[in-house]
């Protein structure tokens, strides 16, 4: 099964393009000042241009005010709004009802207890993204190159549709794909030679290593006829 694939945090044309040419299905922006990846309205909105229906576009934010959410809604105009903060399922529902504008709201997940939020927003965000808690320290909720036990998730009702974030790089994503078998996968610092700092040589890499796990699925299921 073809999984989707977001490259997120992305700031600059000719990373966006390395991307979008190796078929990510997401590419992401994000618009939060305490992030290294930080874009404002602005240059994001010529970056979500440039893409010209290539892929979907998607803005990170954390907890955005009203005032926030309509500018990025209007003066942007992405395909998804990503929230990223403390959101609660009401505010995502409301977010999505003022915009017209899908909504993927992140989960942080460390141990089995924090599994129990998912369901509360099935249903009321149109993606679930479900990503490391961030480690002490550091003010970022996305981002920061750590994972979480992936095996925890084989705890989730079957049924339910994620996408897997946190710490994945071209050397992991095999095992997190054979362990979480999500829809789709995240990621960020994974791609960079630095924080913020999208590498094109790692953004290959990371494809090739997912064309490296196609060709052996493949190849397994030819075997077994």
């Amino acid at each position: 099964m073809k999984i989707d694939v977001k490259i997120c945090g992305l700031s600059t044309p000719e990373t966006l393009e390395a991307a979008l040419t190796r078929g990510a299905s997401h590419v992401g922006f994000i618009h939060f000042a305490k992030s290294p990846r930080h874009l404002e309205i602005a240059p994001m909105a010529d970056l979500v241009r440039r893409v010209d229906g290539r892929a979907e576009t998607v803005i990170v934010s954390v907890d955005p005010d009203d005032a926030l959410v309509d500018r990025m809604a209007n003066e942007v105009r992405p395909d998804c709004l990503q929230l990223h903060g403390r959101e609660t399922p009401e505010r995502v529902a409301a977010v999505r009802a003022a915009t017209g504008i899908k909504v993927m709201k992140a989960l942080s997940i460390a141990e089995r207890a924090d599994l129990d939020a998912v369901a509360t927003y099935r249903g009321v965000a149109d993606r679930l993204l479900l990503d490391s808690k961030r480690p002490k320290g550091s003010q970022l909720p996305g981002g920061n190159g750590v994972s979480f036990d992936w095996t925890l998730l084989a705890l989730l009702d079957p049924e339910i549709s994620y996408i897997l974030s946190g710490g994945l790089d071209a050397a992991n994503v095999g095992e997190a794909l054979r362990i979480a078998h999500p829809a789709g996968i995240d990621v960020s610092s994974g791609v960079e030679s630095a924080p913020g700092i999208k590498d094109i040589t790692r953004i290959h890499a990371f494809f090739d290593a997912l064309d490296d796990i196609a060709a052996d699925t493949d190849s397994r299921k030819a075997s077994a006829l």
